[in-house]
Order: C-alpha cells, then structure tokens, then sequence
C-alpha cells in the first residue's frame, strides 16, 4: 500500500527564535500533499510547561506524542511523517519500531545529533533530546520504552555538523556510526552503514538542515556545508529501494514567509518523492522475486 502522511505541525520542541515556523512550515507542505492520504495531528495552541522535567514545554510535547501514536495506529502501511521540528519523529519512531516487532535501524540525517538528556542539553529543548529519547532515555513519558526503543548500535547518523559534549560522549560509549557529509553522496556508504546494523527494516529521519543553507531558505538553524539536495535525492530514493521502509520523517521546515516557502517547497517535494518513489520500487521488486519462486 502507498504510504499515509501524517502531518505534525510541532513548534513546541524548538527554542529557535523562529520555532513557531515550524507549523507553518509543516501545513505549508500539507497543502501538495494528496489530501486523501493525509492525515493532520491537532497541536495544542499553548506553549505547555516543564513540569519539572527540564524539557521546555514538556506538557504540550507529551500530549502531540499521544495524538501523534493515535492517529499512526490507524495507519495501514508505513507513514510518511511531516513535522513540525524533529520532536515530531518520536511517536513515528515508536509506530515503527511496534509494525517491525523492534527490528529496526534508525537512519538520522541532521546537522545535529538531538543525542542530549534534560541533563546535558545546553538549551532545554526536545528537539535537541529526540533521537536520545528514542534509543530509550531521557523524560519520562517522551523516552521510547524497552518494547519500543531503538539500540544505539542500530543508529547511523548522517551529516551532523554541530554536537555538544554530552552528544559526544554518548556517540563514543555506544560506537555510534557517524557519516560525514560527503559519505551522504554515496549511497553505498550509506547502505553499508545501515546493513552492519543487522536490522532488516529502515526508519529515515530527515531534518532539513543536513542540507547546505543554499539548498533551502527556511531552516531554523542553518548549518554550513552541508549535502547537495540532488545528493540527498539520490540518496533516500536508493535507501528506500534497498530496505524496506517502516516509515520516514521530514522535519524542520522553518519558512520565514508564505512567498519564502513557496521557493523551497519543490525542493522539499523532491525529497517527499525520492522517498515514496524508492518505497514503491522496493515492493515491485519483492513482487517480481515472489513471482519468480
């Protein structure tokens, strides 16, 4: 089955100065998106508060989580999740990881690793927790559990150009497979990364700022040499050609206004397509193996 999108139009995780953008950015890509497979996640208007936690606006994120998995249990197939920032691929993640019974590797592509604890995050904001939260630690209630969280040796990151200390540590103690951005322009590498992990089944998250700022106007932290679009491209359509997808994730498109998202919108497109046009060259080759046995 072609996949669902659901469409979160989380800001809450972001502690940009242009965080609420995100929202803005998410529906803008809602609107060429085909409405009949579109689903849309109902974000809470408030902030939300820590509650303690040290995570910024803790409530309104642990809430779009609960929304978040609702609306993905429904989903038949794999989805295609549209943030809002990276927080949105923490129910996504789950989803995935319950669909392939934990058989799973996570594909992070990010200028930033989001491998910070309420600890050692500089900030305070989820975004920057996410991917840690997903390999099973963090806040209660955001952190995935033991049914559903992903192996730090199951994680390949690709493209991180900025990392804290405490990001640092945590990559180093669990030999974390880290790819440059150059290695982002050979799929074979990034295919080999993700093999190594043993793992039959790929969840890819992509958060616009792996690509170079002269790629896409609205990124919210645009980080310096970063990968080529046609690059990028290329390389979800092999990913999702080799591996069968659990489900996907493009975050943090951060418009600055509707005219600025109309420009980067074709980019964003291309990307949505790559990873959808991979998936569905994946499944006509399963289709041919069986039929040839």
């Amino acid at each position: 089955m072609p996949a669902t999108f659901v469409v979160v139009p989380l800001w809450q995780g972001s502690v940009s100065a242009r965080a609420m953008s995100h929202a803005d950015g998410a529906i803008a890509i809602q609107g060429d998106l085909p409405s009949a497979s579109t689903l849309i996640v109902e974000v809470p208007v408030e902030a939300g508060d820590s509650l303690g936690t040290g995570v910024r606006r803790y409530s309104a994120l642990r809430r779009v989580r609960e929304r978040t998995e609702e609306a993905l249990a429904g989903v038949p197939d794999w989805a295609l999740t549209i943030g809002g920032d990276c927080s949105a691929s923490l129910a996504a993640v789950a989803h995935a990881s319950r669909r392939t019974g934990g058989d799973l590797a996570v594909l992070w592509l990010d200028a930033h690793p989001d491998l910070n604890t309420p600890e050692s995050s500089p900030s305070g904001g989820f975004g920057g927790m996410t991917l840690r939260a997903i390999a099973g630690e963090g806040a209660e209630g955001l952190a995935l559990d033991e049914t559903t969280r992903v192996d730090p040796a199951r994680l390949v990151l690709g493209g991180i150009r900025a990392v804290d200390d405490g990001e640092q540590r945590f990559i180093d103690e669990h030999g974390i497979t880290v790819l440059t951005v150059d290695d982002l322009s050979d799929p074979t590498v990034v295919i080999g990364a993700l093999e190594r992990t043993g793992a039959a089944n790929v969840f890819v998250h992509v958060d616009l700022d792996v690509l170079d700022p002269s790629a896409l106007a609205g990124l919210s932290y645009p980080m310096p040499f970063g990968v080529d679009a046609a690059a990028l491209a290329a390389l979800l359509r092999a990913v999702a050609a080799h591996f069968p997808l659990a489900g996907a994730a493009i975050a943090g498109f951060a418009p600055g206004s509707g005219d600025a998202a109309s420009n980067d919108l074709p980019t964003i497109l291309r990307l949505v397509g790559a990873l959808t046009a991979g998936e569905r060259a994946a499944r006509e080759n399963a289709a041919r193996q069986a039929d040839a046995i």
